[in-house]
C-alpha cells in the first residue's frame, strides 16, 4: 500500500501497488482467493478496523514483558471497538486468542 506510486515501480514486477487501505484489502482478497488475508502493520490494521474490513483480531500472549513498544491499534477514530468472546488456543509458551469483531 502506498500513497504514491514509486517512480521505479517497474523494478518489482511481482509487486502490486495500491492506494489506500480499502484498495489494499480488496486486492489482497483477490490474490488470496479462498485463503485468509492477514494484516500485520499496526497502522494498516487500525485503519482497516475503522473501515469495517476486519472480521477477526488475533492476539498472541507470550511470557515476555518488553516495557515499551508501539500500541498496536492506538486510538480508533470511532472510539472503542467491541469484540466477541475469543477462541483460545493454548500454544507452547504462548496463548493465542482469536476475537471475532462485533458488528
Amino acid at each position: 500500500m502506498t500513497h504514491s506510486l514509486p517512480s521505479d515501480a517497474g523494478k518489482w514486477p511481482r509487486a502490486t501497488f495500491v492506494n489506500g487501505v480499502g484498495a489494499a484489502v480488496d486486492r489482497a482478497k483477490e490474490i488470496a482467493g479462498d485463503k485468509n488475508v492477514c494484516i500485520a502493520s499496526t497502522t494498516v490494521a487500525r485503519q482497516a478496523l475503522e473501515l469495517g474490513l476486519v472480521d477477526e483480531v488475533w492476539v498472541s500472549l507470550a511470557p515476555v514483558i518488553f516495557g515499551e513498544g508501539i500500541r498496536y491499534f492506538g486510538a480508533l477514530a470511532g472510539g472503542h471497538q467491541l469484540l466477541e468472546d475469543p477462541t483460545v488456543i493454548q500454544g507452547k509458551r504462548a496463548v493465542h486468542l482469536r476475537y471475532p469483531v462485533r458488528r
